[in-house]
């Protein structure tokens, strides 16, 4: 079907006016309505988001702790019992019957070496509690060390493996050992 012009051209130029001043007045104002409003609704987006993004979670009030346990208490109460557990878990003895090798036997005995590798890293937790630590420095590294000894523990201990505690026993006799050699035991 052929459409005749006059169907297709604007009304003003139908009509017989010289130009289309009001059509085209017409055209930019509405396209000006349609880009206000896009950038009104775009505009609110990015405040929902930028508030969204500020929201932070209500601050948990950390209960305060005092110590109350001396470095010697902690030591003597919480470190010596659960080191010698670490020590004694795994080794060998030479007798008359011959070379006996000494290891955790069941999961029982496994779990008791765990519990004692769990309660070193937990006491060098202690030890770095403020109004405990000696200093920021040599005993802050020392402590980390013999944290560090007592997770390799753990995870041995959890994994079942004689030599890993083993290894660990030794590093944390040697962070034991560097740290007294710096502070002396009272």
């Amino acid at each position: 079907m052929i459409v005749p012009v006059m169907q297709v051209v604007p009304a003003c130029i139908a009509t017989g006016a010289r130009t289309c001043d009001n059509a085209t007045t017409m055209r930019t104002v509405h396209w000006l309505f349609v880009v206000s409003v896009a950038l009104f609704i775009s505009g609110m987006g990015f405040i929902i988001a930028g508030a969204r993004t500020m929201r932070t979670a209500a601050p948990v009030d950390a209960p305060i702790t005092t110590p109350v346990a001396s470095i010697k208490q902690i030591m003597n109460g919480l470190v010596m019992p659960a080191a010698d557990v670490i020590y004694k878990a795994v080794g060998t003895t030479s007798t008359a019957k011959g070379v006996e090798e000494i290891a955790p036997r069941n999961d029982k005995e496994w779990a008791v070496v765990s519990n004692s590798a769990a309660a070193l890293v937990e006491s060098g937790n202690l030890l770095l509690l403020s109004g405990r630590a000696l200093d920021k420095g040599d005993w802050v590294k020392m402590t980390r060390a013999f944290i560090d000894a007592g997770k390799a523990a753990l995870e041995a201990a959890e994994a079942k493996n004689a030599d890993g505690i083993l290894t660990a026993g030794g590093d944390l006799n040697a962070s034991c050992d560097t740290c007294h050699a710096k502070y002396e035991r009272q």
